[in-house]
């Protein structure tokens, strides 16, 4: 199995810059604006680099980085955050997973509604 990964978006804090995959430009700008919120005020409050991609399934994953200088991110802190974030944004991330599923790695959105994938 190989670690393909396509990231969809992510934030720096050391550069205070935001990323967006022109490839997921279809997806609405209303949830576009909501990923860069979720990114941005991620780095904001724990510092370091986040992103979140899609594994080779199609799962979403959430990473987060931190330059060895950088004495004030807490791993623990990141943890926390990342697990409200799957919590509060659990519908959003379901439904980009589908959107990522079928779009991208063609799959039946009826195999995947039902259970058999």
């Amino acid at each position: 199995m190989s670690d393909k990964k396509v990231v969809l978006c992510g934030a720096n804090s050391y550069e205070k810059k935001y990323y967006f995959n022109k490839d997921f430009s279809k997806i609405p700008e209303s949830i576009q604006e909501e990923l860069h919120i979720i990114c941005v005020l991620f780095t904001e409050e724990v510092g370091g680099i986040f992103t979140i991609a899609f594994n080779e399934d199609g799962e979403m994953e959430f990473e987060t980085t931190a330059s060895d200088e950088d004495y004030l991110y807490d791993d623990i802190s990141a943890g926390l955050l990342i697990n409200k974030i799957r919590n509060t944004k659990q519908e959003l991330l379901q439904s980009l997973a589908l959107y990522y599923r079928v779009l991208f790695l063609h799959e039946n959105i009826d195999d995947i509604l039902s259970g058999e994938d």
